[in-house]
């Protein structure tokens, strides 16, 4: 295609041209490497893009969605068909990314909506489970021996490593394995006596 340079005003505006005209000529320009003349581009339809976006989406996220358009512009430039025109594609992308933010945004409300309405009721029957069973692993601590009780806290309710619980207490690694599995079987054998299932 022979592209004809067309006569460019210092505001960046094209005299005697129409809108689609100028556009086309641009799109050849950016399509050639010339980034000045997609900044031209920007400059003529950001505004537009802009005000559509105002509309569809919120307005926290006005700016960088105006830029997500234009990016993916640019991106899809080559494969744009100049048989439509650059503004008429160029709406189409933000009115696709404005439905995407909604469905997005909508989803995202949704699910906090779900979580908050589930958390407030499980966290009332949680909160009561809590202290039911805190009471229970705190009275079936004080049921093991010293020895074991301290065995099951650093290793099971801390989380220390076995090799770690051996050097802290000073005793091999096989006694604390003995005492870990002593205790958990005392544990265990009270929280059935209290009805727990395990």
């Amino acid at each position: 295609m022979l592209v004809v340079p067309i006569r460019v005003s210092k505001d960046g505006q094209f005299p005697n041209k129409s809108t689609s005209e100028c556009d086309g000529y641009l799109v050849q320009q950016c399509l050639q490497g010339d980034t000045h003349s997609y900044g031209q581009l920007y400059r003529r339809h950001q505004q537009r893009v802009r005000s559509i976006l105002y509309q569809l989406c919120e307005p926290s996220s006005l700016d960088d969605l105006v830029q997500e358009v234009f990016l993916r512009a640019w991106k899809g430039l080559p494969k744009f068909r100049q048989t439509a025109k650059f503004s008429t594609w160029l709406y189409r992308i933000a009115w696709n990314l404005a439905t995407d933010q909604r469905q997005a945004s909508v989803q995202r409300r949704n699910q906090l909506q779900s979580l908050t309405e589930k958390s407030s009721t499980q966290q009332q029957a949680l909160d009561l489970m809590d202290l039911h069973y805190q009471d229970l692993v705190q009275r079936g601590l004080a049921n093991l021996s010293f020895d074991h009780r301290t065995i099951l806290v650093l290793h099971d309710l801390e989380e220390v490593p076995q090799k770690e619980v051996a050097e802290i207490l000073d005793i091999p690694l096989g006694t604390v394995k003995s005492r870990l599995f002593h205790a958990r079987a005392g544990m265990r054998q009270f929280l059935q006596q209290q009805g727990v299932q395990l």
